[in-house]
């Protein structure tokens, strides 16, 4: 008897744990999702509702617009970043910066299945055309270069230029690039954190379980906000990885993607190989890697091999966060390669 009332009592116990983890969502203290004033919309024919701000410039000289690819998946557009990237205003470029879908200002998919790098191009192609202008200059961040290289490989008269800042892989990965070692010209250092650790301290029980899920059944077993609110917590420690000291990290709004962020990188291997063409492509590029940039090496030597007139430059004291990480020469570079300045490239000998 005592057996059987123990055998019952950790069944109940099990079946108890078990709805609590499925059922019971996690609270996280995180800051909230700020609306940002003046943000206007675009009703995409793709079937997305994107938040975006555009600065107009005063100039009398008109350059091509700027549109700037935040990075994640699933990340925002931050205010520092248009700080940043202001005085391109003064050289008569208009500035647009938009949350990619399912995240920041943008709709949230019912079907989480929608999210996909496709997906995310198809929104950039339309929103090229929405705003009626010949040529763009593209910057993007980290998966925004993903998505940047993705766009020009099919529209590459679309784009007068580009700056990839700390660009992810060429997609599909190569993933033996992920273990070449940089060479000792570049200077290059490993950040004090990994995104390893990051993943490691901030996952629990209900976070990969509703990560699971989505991924096998494509569908939300937590909700948006909770996901969301998991993914400000996960992007608090994962954020201590982009500077080359954890103590100098800034504090992750809130108001990023998560079903975006995993469905999105989940399409990575989708994505037709196509990285040949960009042999082809010979607009100017700017390739902004920080000293201590998280990103392996190998990645970013990729892009120089591919693209025809791209140029590297290394952000010293600065990790995968170039704007807070050493904003006075990102915004000095920056400025320098859209006014045609003749940057120098820096050498790398092995």
């Amino acid at each position: 008897m005592n057996i059987r009332r123990l055998l019952l009592t950790i069944i109940l116990a099990f079946i108890l744990i078990l709805s609590w983890i499925f059922f019971i969502p996690n609270h996280y203290e995180v800051p909230a999702f700020v609306e940002r004033p003046g943000t206007q919309y675009w009703e995409l024919n793709t079937g997305s509702r994107i938040g975006y701000t555009k600065i107009e410039s005063s100039s009398d000289i008109k350059g091509s617009p700027v549109i700037y690819l935040h990075g994640g998946p699933g990340g925002i557009i931050r205010d520092e970043v248009i700080e940043a990237l202001r005085p391109l205003l003064q050289q008569g470029h208009d500035l647009y910066f938009y949350d990619q879908i399912g995240s920041g200002h943008s709709v949230r998919l019912d079907d989480i299945s929608q999210y996909t790098v496709q997906r995310h191009k198809a929104d950039l192609a339309e929103i090229i055309e929405v705003i009626h202008s010949e040529k763009v200059i593209l910057i993007a961040h980290s998966w925004g270069c993903l998505l940047a290289i993705n766009y020009i490989q099919d529209y590459p008269d679309k784009v007068e230029k580009m700056i990839l800042e700390g660009p992810g892989p060429i997609l599909p990965i190569n993933k033996k690039l992920k273990f070449e070692v940089p060479p000792d010209s570049l200077n290059l250092r490993q950040p004090e954190l990994s995104n390893a650790q990051g993943n490691q301290k901030a996952h629990n029980l209900r976070s990969r379980l509703f990560t699971k899920w989505a991924y096998l059944f494509k569908s939300k077993l937590a909700s948006d906000r909770e996901a969301d609110n998991f993914f400000t917590y996960l992007n608090q420690e994962l954020n201590k990885s982009t500077f080359y000291s954890a103590d100098h990290a800034v504090e992750m709004p809130g108001g990023g993607g998560y079903y975006a962020h995993i469905m999105t990188v989940k399409s990575f291997n989708e994505v037709p190989d196509k990285r040949d063409m960009l042999k082809e492509i010979d607009i100017p590029v700017l390739i902004l890697k920080g000293q201590c940039d998280n990103q392996p090496w190998g990645y970013t030597r990729e892009y120089l091999d591919l693209l025809p007139n791209a140029k590297l430059r290394i952000i010293e004291n600065s990790g995968h966060d170039l704007v807070n990480g050493n904003r006075a020469e990102y915004v000095k570079l920056v400025g320098e390669f859209i006014l045609d300045v003749n940057l120098k490239q820096v050498e790398i000998n092995n």
